[in-house]
């Protein structure tokens, strides 16, 4: 397995990903270019919550939405979010350990599609999504 450590670059100010907003999450994710996944593993916040402990569902479709755009590098492109199908499975705990990960499913010209879901320590899928991509130029390095 190789796999690629993609940290919070502390150019870009990405609310999500990067590293150079000063209220970001800074998230940080593992690219595997041969199995075409991400994986991210993260403890948040209560400040991140929205009902009595549970992660706010904003923040969730973030971290899907983070994890999906990842996969874009497999297409040494810049791509931005143009569908987002989000599904709430089950309440998403904060303070407890979550698995997010997303997969390639199918490019149809400058179109990516990808997949994507919220674990638990235990592997119970919490939540899912859908979402397309566009291509609108390419990678920066």
């Amino acid at each position: 397995m190789n796999l690629e450590r993609l940290d919070p670059r502390p150019d870009n100010y990405c609310f999500g990903c990067g590293g150079a907003n000063p209220r970001g999450l800074r998230l940080a994710f593992e690219l595997d270019r041969e199995l075409r996944r991400v994986r991210g593993r993260f403890r948040l916040p209560r400040e991140l919550g929205g009902a009595a402990g549970m992660l706010h569902g904003g923040i969730i479709a973030l971290l899907l939405d983070e994890a999906m755009g990842k996969l874009n590098r497999l297409h040494e492109a810049h791509a931005v979010t143009a569908e987002l199908d989000v599904r709430y499975l089950r309440p998403v705990p904060t303070d407890a350990e979550i698995t997010v990960e997303a997969a390639e499913v199918a490019r149809n010209g400058r179109s990516l599609e990808h997949r994507g879901e919220i674990r638990d320590a235990a592997g119970t899928v919490l939540a899912r999504a859908r979402a397309r991509f566009v291509i609108i130029g390419e990678a920066k390095p």
